[in-house]
């Protein structure tokens, strides 16, 4: 009688055992599934990142489970900003905006590093933002030659890793003049002055050796 009580709770102890595994196997592969494989970022193209530094940035999940969600805001997704931690190697990004550092970006080559901290994940991932950045700068003058008295804007535009290109202002560029006085964007000469020819040059301010020269004719009849 002992013997067969015994071998019953034996019985009894392996089954409940062999269930408690199996139902630790079954959730230990669920949470496997949840898992975070990668996470991707991107930016808003229509913010034109090439120029502003408040760019809207969204970030792609997947989950071993094929799953695949997305951040609210212009992804349109989801996952709500404010379960997310984000920080950045160029600049600080919150509610799913990066407040860019353009100078810290321009030495990383706009290869921005972000580190997301979020529930699901026990560990921080990490991705890279892609930005576009200034590959070339050339003046496209809106008159053939300069009036000695009358400003003349010094118009530069800029060719981006985009493709897109944008007019530049001091903000990006830094100017010099071989004659005349600068006055923010503008080229004055005065009207005494007998100078004919300026060669005016635009450096990026956030590569010094990206520069372009451009020698300006000095209008020497006056207008009828």
């Amino acid at each position: 009688m002992w013997n067969d009580f015994f071998s019953f709770q034996v019985k009894n102890t392996l089954r409940a055992f062999l269930i408690i595994t199996q139902l630790l196997l079954f959730f230990n592969a669920q949470a496997q599934q949840n898992n975070i494989t990668s996470v991707t970022a991107s930016y808003d193209p229509a913010c034109i990142a090439e120029l502003y530094n408040h760019i809207p940035i969204g970030l792609e999940f997947k989950y071993a489970n094929g799953q695949v969600r997305k951040t609210e805001g212009y992804l349109d997704g989801a996952y709500r900003w404010k379960s997310i931690k984000v920080t950045s190697s160029a600049g600080s990004v919150q509610n799913g905006y990066l407040q860019l550092d353009r100078q810290r970006a321009a030495k990383l080559h706009y290869q921005v590093e972000l580190t997301v901290t979020l529930p699901d994940s026990p560990q921080p991932l990490t991705t890279t933002l892609t930005l576009p950045h200034l590959e070339s700068i050339r003046f496209n003058h809106y008159a053939d030659s300069l009036k000695r008295g009358i400003r003349f804007y010094l118009n530069v535009e800029g060719s981006f890793s985009s493709g897109k290109i944008y007019p530049l202002d001091t903000a990006a560029i830094k100017f010099t003049a071989s004659e005349g006085k600068l006055l923010g964007q503008d080229l004055l000469l005065p009207p005494n002055d007998a100078t004919r020819i300026i060669t005016v040059t635009a450096i990026n301010k956030n590569d010094p050796s990206m520069s372009v020269s451009s020698t300006i004719p000095v209008k020497q009849l006056q207008d009828k």
